[in-house]
């Protein structure tokens, strides 16, 4: 049997954002093949959850131990960080608490892999390697330097724009020295794994994207024999997600409202600030934290995902494919998926072309069905979550 330690560095739980759907799609088909997978994760201020008992959905692992984390950002920290040459993304994780459980961990287990969800656990792979003797796999879910790259090229000009240039080159110059440091590199997609090659990663490697149990996602095809309704659902405490929603209010809806007055606009999300909780805008209805995203999703034909910063692969997009919507999003948005504009999904990277991506889902009802068919079928075929486990665990045999 091989035994599997997961690191995270959020509680995985509730399923709902990318990062707890990529977590337990890749470790619930590992046990159910056989693999023992206990878990270690980082229960963080910023997301805090608060449980008496390990929820059923989390029942597949072995051993679950959370450890607080205070991860907040702190004014003084972030100032202090100026005078030092340390990331103040990554150094936010570093705890001595998770260091000392997850030692303690190694001491107690005789594990074969450790496998690291995602940059900022890499600070403690010298623990790792000082107390075991598994192999350390990078499971990389963004090329993390890339989304805030992409972020501070967004930025007005300013102190703000140079403090986040300044803090992404640290960001960069530890995750290309990290490179040399995996036994193995599973990439969250192919295109991410170029970059990483690129930026001098030579050693073994995979793509293991974002897989999904198909058969907990049955479509609502009546709703696109409907009047036209849009959605948008993801966390609005991620600058990426605010920062694109903002542009399409501002920049898309006045001129959709001018053009189809009886369009509405759904909008939910984890930690929805409150001027949008607030808002009074004409045909937008914001939701906020909604219990069952798939539900929320599965109510309107057309999803649409402005996403200008980011990096890895949209889970929220994938959920909306799988259950048939219509998805129009940017080139961004759409990275690392496979998917053909005209075929599977919509893209759109101006204003202009997301208002006649609109017109042409009001117009053409049943062209926007068949699109939600052919994307369905193109999850169905390339994120199968036991098949994608399936790959992994050869690759840990080998």
């Amino acid at each position: 049997m091989m035994k599997i330690l997961q690191l995270v560095k959020k509680f995985p739980y509730p399923i709902k954002d990318g990062e707890s759907i990529a977590v337990n799609a890749l470790s619930k088909p590992l046990t159910q093949l056989g693999c023992e997978v206990s878990l270690l994760t980082m229960n963080t201020t910023k997301h805090f959850f608060d449980y008496q008992e390990i929820p059923a959905e989390l029942g597949h692992y072995h051993e679950i131990q959370a450890v607080l984390v205070d991860n907040r950002l702190k004014p003084l920290d972030a100032f202090l960080n100026l005078f030092s040459a340390s990331s103040y993304h990554v150094s936010r994780f570093v705890s001595k608490d998770f260091e000392r459980a997850l030692q303690e961990l190694l001491l107690k287990n005789d594990f074969d892999v450790v496998q690291l969800e995602s940059l900022y656990l890499a600070p403690y792979i010298p623990i790792i390697r000082a107390h075991s003797k598994a192999k350390i796999v990078m499971r990389s879910h963004n090329v993390e330097h890339e989304i805030w790259n992409r972020i501070s090229q967004n930025t007005p000009a300013g102190f703000k724009k140079r403090y986040l240039e300044l803090l992404t080159r640290r960001l960069e110059r530890f995750e290309i020295a990290q490179l040399q440091e995996y036994d193995l590199l599973a990439a969250i997609s192919e295109r991410d794994l170029k970059v990483f090659e690129t930026l001098g990663y030579s050693g073994k490697s995979l793509v293991t994207p974002i897989g999904l149990q198909m058969d907990q996602y049955t479509p609502n095809w009546e709703s696109f024999e409907k009047p036209l309704a849009l959605s948008f659902i993801g966390s609005l405490d991620w600058p990426p997600n605010v920062e694109g929603l903002k542009w399409f209010l501002e920049q898309i809806w006045p001129q959709v409202q001018i053009e189809f007055p009886e369009l509405t606009f759904h909008i939910a999300g984890r930690a929805t600030p409150d001027w949008l909780m607030n808002c009074t805008i004409n045909g937008v209805k914001v939701h906020g934290e909604v219990p069952n995203a798939q539900a929320f999703i599965n109510q309107y034909p057309m999803m649409v995902v402005p996403l200008f910063s980011g990096s890895g692969m949209r889970a929220k997009i994938l959920e909306a494919m799988a259950l048939g919507r219509l998805v129009t999003t940017t080139s961004i948005g759409l990275e690392g998926i496979a998917a053909i504009h005209g075929e599977h999904v919509l893209i759109a990277d101006t204003a202009e072309q997301f208002i006649a991506q609109i017109g042409q889902a009001y117009h053409e009802p049943l062209f926007s069905q068949q699109l939600g068919r052919n994307a369905r079928n193109l999850i169905t075929e390339q994120f199968d979550s036991m098949h994608i486990a399936e790959k992994l665990l050869q690759s840990y045999k080998d």
